[in-house]
């Protein structure tokens, strides 16, 4: 009997029906993958978007504080009495004083309070400072260049709305004539703002700087690294490799877990309560909050540890047994290093995450006004994240700008972080 007439009648409908089915199906499938593509696509839109917006704000708003108005005077400091043989006990203010009103002329008392309001209020000790670099600049006349106050610095940014009322602006319209004086005898100027890197916090805007907050931040990373990574290694080599598979260390397993997700506030509390009320550190020291750092970047550590040494081949493992190595022998000299990349990618990541820490470091007191870098782990310190705290909560116009511009140079420290954990994967990762 021939195949087709063993066919039953009415197939051939069944089978049509089937295939228009499994069509419409199938057309149906493909609709929602591609719906689920542009969702997908609608979300990172938005999240750009966002990035962006944020970046550009910070960029707009920070911008201003990477470049600082500065004036140019010429002073002659010959005619200056007092003793030079010992100038650190001199009344610079008055010297100062005395010898700009010589080259403005003669000025009422309160023209020349407006007249002086243009400099910063640090000029005279500035100048100080440069002629005791230079003490040959007293026998004559000299050239320096001082940082514009605050006000006058918005006013030349074009911060300032001249149009408004005088009583409703920060600078008179005398103020306002000193002002366009000088910039129309060329001593305004807008340099880059060096002093904002290598300046340490300043209660003026003009003068403050974010040299004590980074070397904070260094001294704070380096007491978080020498602790959490050797100590987080070892603990994931040991319960990886050596801890028996029982309830206890199940049960620090979970506790491990658990601790990654912990609020970084609760470790400040914890650093507050022990390294501070218990053991009597030293209060705002980055040795303190490097502990405390430490201890929040610990579970990550061991978590990518142990992660990194299950990645690694069994067969490497086996083989270094095979040829008579020691079970400590195999993991220190073979899976130990072949792990390393993945380790220090967590590490650096982790650290990168400590470095933007804000809450810890302000309940162990890492918020004080310094005005000199540390030297030590032991000295008064701030870091960036509080830096950024401080100047946000300052009621001076200048500290919007460099808040903005110190969030900046924290994202752009992230940036580097995540940049070199991103190398040192490509370039040493190993595929099995």
């Amino acid at each position: 009997m021939a195949i087709s007439d063993a066919t039953p009648a009415g197939t051939g409908g069944l089978v049509a029906w089937k295939s228009d089915a499994m069509a419409a199906r199938r057309k149906a499938r493909y609709a929602a993958d591609r719906r689920l593509q542009i969702y997908g696509m609608v979300a990172i839109a938005f999240a750009l978007g966002f990035l962006a917006t944020l970046v550009g704000t910070l960029i707009y708003t920070g911008s201003n504080a990477f470049r600082q108005s500065m004036v140019t005077i010429d002073i002659d400091f010959s005619a200056a009495e007092f003793d030079r043989q010992n100038p650190m006990e001199a009344n610079w203010r008055n010297i100062f004083r005395d010898a700009v009103r010589d080259d403005i002329g003669e000025l009422s008392r309160s023209d020349e309070r407006d007249y002086f309001s243009l400099f910063t209020s640090s000029a005279p000790f500035l100048i100080r400072d440069r002629i005791l670099a230079e003490p040959a600049l007293l026998d004559g006349r000299a050239t320096f260049v001082v940082p514009l106050s605050d006000p006058f610095d918005q006013l030349a940014k074009g911060l300032v709305n001249t149009d408004l009322p005088e009583d409703q602006r920060r600078v008179t319209d005398k103020q306002i004539e000193f002002y366009n004086a000088l910039e129309q005898q060329g001593a305004i100027s807008r340099p880059f703002n060096w002093a904002l890197l290598f300046n340490s916090d300043s209660r003026f805007p003009e003068l403050a700087g974010l040299a004590g907050a980074i070397s904070g931040s260094f001294w704070l990373l380096l007491v978080c690294f020498l602790i959490s990574f050797p100590v987080g290694i070892a603990a994931a080599i040991y319960l990886e490799e050596f801890a028996p598979k029982n309830r206890i260390t199940d049960l620090i397993e979970i506790n491990i877990n658990n601790l990654a997700a912990v609020p970084s506030v609760v470790f400040g509390l914890l650093g507050l309560a022990v390294f501070l009320g218990t053991f009597g550190l030293p209060r705002s020291a980055p040795i303190v909050g490097g502990m405390v750092l430490a201890l929040m970047t610990l579970p990550t550590i061991i978590i990518v540890t142990r992660a990194a040494l299950t990645s690694v081949p069994s067969s490497i493992r086996e083989a270094a047994l095979g040829v008579g190595a020691s079970k400590h022998e195999a993991i220190f000299h073979h899976i130990l290093p072949l792990a390393m990349p993945s380790i220090m990618t967590g590490t650096i990541i982790g650290l990168a995450q400590a470095l933007g820490e804000t809450a810890p470091l302000l309940l162990i007191g890492m918020n004080a006004f310094i005005t000199s870098p540390p030297e030590g782990v032991f000295e008064a310190s701030t870091a960036l994240p509080t830096q950024i705290y401080i100047w946000a909560d300052s009621p001076e116009r200048g500290f919007v700008a460099r808040t903005s511009a110190a969030i900046l140079v924290l994202l752009g420290f992230l940036v580097v972080m995540n940049g070199i954990a991103i190398f040192l994967r490509q370039r040493f990762e190993r595929r099995w």
